[in-house]
């Protein structure tokens, strides 16, 4: 008994909940106005847009230490009246908002009565206004929502100063984190700047505290462009193309989009897009993201997009009252709207890639660097004397891949060059590319190496060369392109080089390769039947049909069998189901024409020799070869004689109204001929971008011509240099 009692717990007393009281006034206001005012470029904006609510036709904003210090913004709007100053920083006072109805559709910037009122309890605010037909102004100055003294008269230009000092003087972890002051000097600039090229009517001024020069200067002007022109400078201005988006039905979306977009000329590290919705200057990440996937699938990787857009709906469709700084709205169908305004853009962009403009630069000789003495100089315009003497033919092209200078080296003293430690350096570039974008860890399988073996051995060198220090041209017609090497003009066949790489670049991936996942997986069967179907000659003829999904039936069984095997070696992924979802990555930055892929998998049935292992890898390697080749599209070439016969079948049979995406009950000839000649024109240059961008620049690196190309038409020599500059000469 003594051993249980010494044994008893005592229980710890019942924790009671913590009270809940209201929070001083002075707390409440100021975590309001850190939610408000969250760095000084906050607080420029809120006084820039009271400025043009204020019909400003003039705004100068002056900053010191990134706005820390002070901000300054006069405009020359109708000013404050003098009755409404006790009550002008008050929280939630404004002449913007009577009734909850109208918040429902706002025109002006601000309407919440929180910024002034916000920025007294984190700074020094002083206002100096005066309004038309006053004899003088009045300044007052505020803190924490209240004035510090009765207003005083004072001298005034028309409109209201606002000055804010001491910026979060009173609030020490925020002030700490902004004591960068060139980095919110910089984003009060660009803020500046966005509302310059869209306000052509109002003239902005942004300089620092002291400076004479502003950073930022704008004038009324009636040209948009002429604004981007004076803010962003003429490089920007000049390869920009204007862009209009308009829709009017009521079931879908109601919107008027005009703007500039960047072509396919403009360079830039990073994407610069400038909003305006209902003329409030806003943030929106959908659209911003959708179009710079347009560009990245249109233009190489390192160029970002200058955009403006200023998007005009209805009041009553635009919630402005989404975000504490009002730095984001929410639309009534907004993906409909980015839809449309996606597809336009891209349209517009694959339309202007059609064409590419260079500058090139004259490099006059100058006393440093003095000219070497050669035949070529005695050869070149630049030589002594009004004479111009004839330039040799091989002097007149680039001859040599490796010399991206052309005949500059004519012309400047060059400093003698170690050889062996250069081609050392090229030889490890060389060797790191190949090792980046072809593992040498494949597969160690004796089959895969004897059929690369064989690509080496039947190996052209002539080709060879000629691939590895071509220069692309342009595209002859459908199949063939146009390249010069040396002063030789060639005719390649697009089709075949490119199952050749395909080919080659498999044996090479072997066993290592990305994949391309599909979004909905599809039934080998109905793929099958499809491709069957495709090959009949009467398609009305369906005696067969039996036949077919026995065939169907047959390869899906078959495919299914070896799925473990095409999944391990080539990344080509089938279920358990018989569904394909996924596909390997041949090439980089390249996806290949998925209406083949029925053509693909009926190839993987009937073609492949799975008995032997050697010929069941170059089979397959065949067959994804002739899959992922650069064929002509499907549709018709805009520029070809086909375009006609097309559309005229096309129009003949029109598709179900209801199936389609034109509102309406019927389906005119014209809207059908617009969507086909759009979607032609999208997959005619994208393929196009891609047999120059990726196809040749792949050839240089891997391709291993056969012999037999020299002989089959793959290429074909049409022009010699020397012979054309003759016949030019005679005409």
């Amino acid at each position: 008994m003594d051993i249980e009692t010494e044994q008893q717990v005592t229980l710890p007393p019942v924790q009671q909940p913590p009270k809940i009281h209201r929070l001083q006034e002075s707390v409440v206001n100021r975590i309001a106005a850190g939610e408000v005012i969250q760095r000084p470029v906050s607080a420029v904006k809120e006084l820039v847009e009271n400025s043009l609510d204020a019909h400003s036709t003039s705004i100068n904003v002056v900053v010191k230490d990134g706005g820390l210090k002070l901000i300054q913004v006069s405009d020359d709007g109708h000013g404050i009246r003098p009755e409404d100053l006790p009550i002008l920083c008050e929280r939630h006072t404004t002449s913007k908002l009577s009734t909850y109805e109208d918040l429902q559709s706002i025109k002006t910037m601000g309407f919440r009565g929180e910024a002034l009122a916000s920025m007294t309890h984190v700074a020094h605010v002083t206002v100096t206004t005066i309004t038309e037909g006053q004899l003088h102004g009045y300044r007052v100055s505020y803190r924490d929502g209240a004035m510090e003294n009765q207003p005083k008269a004072c001298a005034a230009v028309k409109g209201t100063q606002i000055m804010v000092e001491n910026l979060f003087y009173n609030m020490i972890a925020r002030r700490k984190t902004l004591q960068n002051s060139s980095d919110d000097y910089s984003k009060i600039v660009d803020l500046l700047s966005r509302f310059a090229i869209h306000y052509t009517n109002v003239g902005f001024s942004c300089r620092k505290h002291g400076a004479t020069r502003p950073d930022v200067h704008s004038v009324a002007t009636s040209s948009r462009l002429d604004s981007i022109k004076s803010v962003y400078g003429v490089s920007v201005a000049r390869n920009l193309i204007s862009i209009e988006v308009s829709d009017d039905d009521p079931s879908s979306s109601i919107f008027k989009m005009d703007g500039f977009m960047s072509n396919s000329n403009y360079m830039a590290k990073k994407t610069t897009m400038v909003l305006f919705i209902n003329d409030r200057l806003v943030d929106c990440s959908a659209l911003k993201r959708a179009l710079e996937i347009v560009y990245a699938a249109t233009l190489p990787k390192a160029s970002k997009p200058f955009l403006y857009i200023s998007i005009v709906l209805p009041p009553e469709h635009v919630d402005v009252n989404v975000h504490p700084t009002k730095r984001e709205v929410s639309l009534l169908n907004q993906e409909i709207i980015i839809e449309k305004i996606q597809s336009t853009v891209e349209l517009k962009l694959r339309n202007s890639n059609e064409a590419r403009m260079f500058e090139e630069q004259v490099v006059d000789p100058s006393p440093s660097l003095p000219l070497t003495e050669s035949k070529d100089l005695n050869a070149s315009p630049l030589s002594n004397g009004s004479k111009m003497y004839k330039v040799p033919v091989h002097k007149m092209v680039r001859t040599d891949v490796s010399d991206p200078a052309g005949r500059l080296h004519a012309y400047l003293q060059s400093k003698p060059l170690d050889n062996s430690v250069e081609n050392s350096k090229l030889t490890a570039v060389r060797s790191s590319v190949r090792q980046r974008r072809n593992p040498k860890e494949t597969a160690d399988l004796t089959s895969i190496q004897e059929l690369i073996n064989d690509i080496d051995c039947s190996c052209h060198s002539g080709l060879l060369d000629i691939i590895r220090h071509c220069t692309y041209v342009g595209m002859a017609d459908d199949v063939f392109a146009l390249l010069q090497h040396d002063t030789h003009l060639y005719l390649a066949n697009v089709v075949n080089l490119s199952k050749e790489i395909m080919y080659q670049q498999v044996l090479r991936r072997f066993a290592h390769f990305n994949a391309i996942q599909l979004s909905d997986p599809a039934p080998l069967s109905d793929l099958i039947i499809l491709a069957l179907k495709e090959e009949d000659l009467d398609p009305e003829f369906d005696e067969n049909e039996d036949l077919k999904e026995k065939i169907a039936e047959i390869n899906t069984q078959l495919l299914k069998e070896k799925a473990e095997m095409l999944e391990e070696y080539f990344c080509i992924y089938i279920d358990s189901q018989g569904n394909l979802s996924r596909l390997p990555v041949i090439l980089d930055q390249y996806m290949p024409d998925m209406d083949r892929v029925p053509e693909f998998v009926l190839s993987l049935g009937n073609d492949v020799d799975w008995e032997d292992e050697k010929n069941c890898f170059q089979t397959i390697a065949a067959a994804l070869g002739n899959f992922y080749a650069m064929h002509p599209p499907l549709l018709p070439n805009p520029s070809g004689n086909g375009l006609q016969f097309y559309r005229t079948k096309h129009v003949n049979n029109p598709p179900d109204p209801e199936d389609s995406n034109v509102i309406g009950d019927t389906v005119t000839d014209s809207e059908i001929e617009h969507e086909l000649l759009s979607e032609a024109e999208s997959a005619w240059a994208q393929r196009e971008w891609s047999i120059q961008h990726v196809l040749f620049p792949a050839m240089r690196l891997f391709l291993k011509p056969s012999t037999s190309m020299a002989t089959n038409g793959t290429f074909v020599k049409i022009a010699s240099l020397e012979k054309l500059y003759k016949i030019f000469e005679r005409c």
